[in-house]
């Protein structure tokens, strides 16, 4: 498909049109019992709701419910949505900076930029170098990666890395240890040649692309993640080995699309099981696939999430053919799991310092562990890193291996091991569990 621009928005005309209709935003506690209401309107423009869905989703906070509509130029929108523990937003701070990062000052993100409350996302973290990775996946990839950036003494301060269909993407935001950005030309060259070199390391035959860039700019890590595998065609299969772990039935999601003609809409349902940023993953494949959301209707019934969304291509044109169908549903399919992961969870938190990361990884390495996704952050002087883990031949961890890993790196660190949840009948009956990275309750102990 031929890549299609947005449209010519005068930056005069559209601040013009903000100081003339400024967008509102009301948060209500009083109209639901369960949950927070975020109420939206302003005045409609390209990818408003991926960047509503991306500052709420940047809280940490649980989507239960939503109804956008943005006909006629105007766009609104109602979300209904708790904590992570399922509670309503009623700290006033939050709610502040619900309606700064939402309302009329919505251009100045700075706010949400350094709130300490939040994960992921887009990360200030100081001077910094960012590094994106793509290539084929393979056990102890990370670990390799963790150690060129050690061993030219380079400290990974945030980074995300996902896995999915035999392929890996990473997003790691490094300085020099002393927070400070790295300026010497041939220390940078040096770490580019080696990740290179790495990622082209493992030949089979494929022709599958691997690439490393570098930037000093700040970037929407998730964001940037499922640009990097969609331009990279992950939604693609590379063929199935014995190595590969197949998504069960009963977890795979149900995507259907139908056409609206009296309306001139294609619409996309999706119903598959529920998770946190589920919403956020399906606006931002959409928008990247250049889809405008004029309507979607989004509702919880734990575990499984029911969505509907009524799209038409940014040429105004709707899915008309079976093939444009096909790769939609094959791209929204790629993007709800990229980030589902299975069996054990690994949280650490320790002193921040330079090759920690390569300590760790390599420890799971020798362990027989490999890594399906992680995320590391840093707060303050700790470092707050999960891996999601199984093992070299993608299967469930067995428990004894994870006790010997828990003995052996708790010598330094503090250790929670959780088990994720598997797609089996008790599982569905008791509900879907939450698999944002979050490490309150660790790191309160690891300070006491």
């Amino acid at each position: 498909m031929a890549e299609v621009c947005w449209p010519y928005f005068d930056p005069e005309y559209e601040n013009f049109s903000n100081r003339i209709n400024p967008p509102r935003v009301s948060v209500d506690n009083a109209s639901c019992r369960n949950c927070t209401l975020i109420k939206f309107d302003s005045v409609n423009k390209p990818g408003i709701l991926l960047e509503v869905v991306q500052i709420l989703t940047d809280l940490d906070f649980i989507i239960t419910k939503a109804y956008v509509s943005s006909d006629g130029g105007w766009f609104m929108d109602v979300f209904h949505v708790t904590d992570q523990q399922g509670k309503k937003i009623t700290d006033s701070k939050t709610i502040d900076l619900i309606e700064k990062a939402l309302g009329p000052k919505s251009q100045n993100k700075d706010e949400l930029k350094n709130w300490s409350g939040k994960r992921v996302g887009v990360h200030s973290v100081g001077d910094h170098i960012v590094i994106e990775l793509i290539g084929r996946d393979r056990p102890g990839l990370l670990s390799e990666i963790s150690a060129v950036l050690a061993s030219l003494h380079f400290n990974v301060v945030v980074a995300e890395v996902w896995t999915h269909n035999r392929r890996t993407a990473c997003v790691l935001y490094v300085n020099d240890g002393a927070r400070q950005a790295v300026d010497d030309p041939k220390r940078i060259s040096l770490m580019e040649e080696q990740l290179n070199n790495i990622l082209r390391g493992y030949e089979d035959g494929e022709k599958v692309a691997s690439r490393t860039s570098l930037s000093m700019s700040f970037t929407h890590i998730d964001r940037r993640l499922h640009q990097m595998l969609f331009a990279d065609r992950d939604y693609e299969s590379y063929g199935v080995t014995t190595t590969d772990v197949e998504c069960p039935p009963s977890f795979r999601p149900k995507i259907t699309i139908e056409c609206c003609e009296e309306k001139g809409y294609s619409v996309v349902n999706v119903r598959c099981k529920d998770r946190a940023k589920l919403m956020f993953d399906i606006v931002c494949t959409l928008t990247d696939m250049q889809y405008v959301v004029s309507h979607a209707t989004i509702s919880s019934d734990r575990p499984y999430a029911s969505q509907e969304y009524f799209i038409r291509h940014m040429d105004g044109c709707t899915l008309d053919t079976e093939g444009e169908k096909e790769r939609v549903i094959k791209c929204i399919e790629a993007a709800i799991q990229r980030r589902v992961s299975e069996g054990v969870s690994l949280e650490l938190c320790a002193k921040d310092r330079v090759g920690l990361l390569s300590e760790v990884t390599r420890i799971l390495r020798e362990n027989g562990l490999t890594v399906c996704r992680a995320g590391i952050s840093t707060r303050g002087e700790q470092a707050l890193n999960v891996f999601y883990v199984r093992d070299a031949s993608g299967n469930s961890v067995d428990m004894k291996t994870i006790e010997a890993l828990r003995k052996e790196i708790g010598k330094t660190m503090m250790v929670d091991v959780k088990k994720v949840p598997t797609h089996d009948k008790e599982q569905e009956t008791r509900g879907w569990a939450k698999t944002s990275f979050f490490f309150g309750n660790l790191l309160e102990r690891f300070l006491a």
